[in-house]
């Protein structure tokens, strides 16, 4: 038995959960605006993917001897919007703070993550896991390039600009805090059940600035090394 594992496990159950609603609610919206077929039917099956995935850990919760019940919070499970802005403003606000930041980012996460696992269920969820976030990436990039093909381009483009320090601010809250440097290592238990020290998810972060989002970005027309620098100074 594993308190911390049971814990996190639990808390990935949530994470799923609230990821699938928001999916789906990106999905509805990319209807309302005429987008692909393709993306259309990629968002869907990413909202299963993660209900999937929230089974999956569920099962390895109850493995590491937990018996809890997620427990929701009605008001995280959408991403907030804003009123009279138009609806390909929101689209890309939620495809690139969830897909190309938070998927992007999570792919070097469960990769490390499934590496020092051994138990047999977590493994299994963290390889399903990994293997589908590698898709779900790829989206977030696929919508923003489609979001900037069209005629408000220049606006939505100004809007990433504008709002990615704060996306990236919230990514460093989440991943890399101010404190995330002192805590360096976990039990052998621990790892075994596919968790890592918050020192090892601030290194991630930081690996996949300079790897995956400055570059990227850059393709688009878009500074994130400037707007991850505006983050760690507001």
């Amino acid at each position: 038995m594993t308190l911390p594992a049971q814990s996190e496990w639990l808390r990935r159950v949530e994470a799923e959960y609230r990821s699938s609603v928001i999916t789906q609610r990106l999905t509805l919206w990319l209807t309302q605006a005429g987008a692909s077929p393709d993306l259309l039917h990629a968002g869907l099956r990413i909202a299963a993917d993660e209900l999937d995935h929230a089974e999956l850990s569920m099962a390895v919760h109850r493995a590491a001897g937990g018996s809890s019940t997620p427990q929701l919070d009605r008001a995280s499970l959408e991403h907030p919007t804003r009123s009279g802005d138009p609806l390909e403003w929101d689209i890309v606000r939620v495809g690139v703070d969830v897909f190309c930041l938070g998927e992007t980012v999570a792919v070097p996460l469960f990769r490390y993550l499934r590496e020092g696992c051994e138990e047999p269920s977590a493994k299994a969820a963290l390889q399903r896991i990994l293997r589908d976030e590698v898709r779900h990436r790829d989206f977030g990039w696929t919508l923003l390039d489609a979001m900037l093909d069209g005629p408000l381009a220049p606006e939505l483009r100004a809007l990433v600009v504008r709002e990615l320090p704060g996306w990236f601010g919230r990514i460093r809250a989440s991943y890399a805090p101010a404190f995330a440097a002192a805590q360096t290592a976990v039990s052998d238990d621990d790892r075994r059940w596919g968790l890592m020290p918050a020192a090892r998810y601030a290194e991630v972060v930081a690996k996949t600035l300079t790897r995956d989002w400055v570059p990227r970005f850059r393709e688009r027309g878009i500074d994130a090394r400037a707007a991850w620098d505006r983050a760690a100074t507001s």
